[in-house]
């Protein structure tokens, strides 16, 4: 990572107030995506499911390009 979480945690809080359960998502782990070999990527239609126990999920669907 570029920065340390710390330093994204003070930049972030200059800018906006945190509440209990919020979340600064910083960025993909190495392991996914274009770190591994071969990469892999999303295709389009894939849905992917994340989420924290206790805090809830959310669903994110991949477009299909035109």
């Amino acid at each position: 990572m570029v920065y340390k979480v710390p330093h994204l945690i003070a930049y972030c809080s200059n800018l906006m107030s945190f509440q209990p359960g919020d979340i600064i998502s910083i960025g993909t782990p190495p392991w996914v995506g274009m770190g591994l070999d071969p990469q892999l990527y999303l295709k389009g239609c894939e849905v992917m499911r994340f989420g924290i126990a206790g805090l809830g999920e959310q669903l994110q669907a991949v477009r299909k390009s035109d």
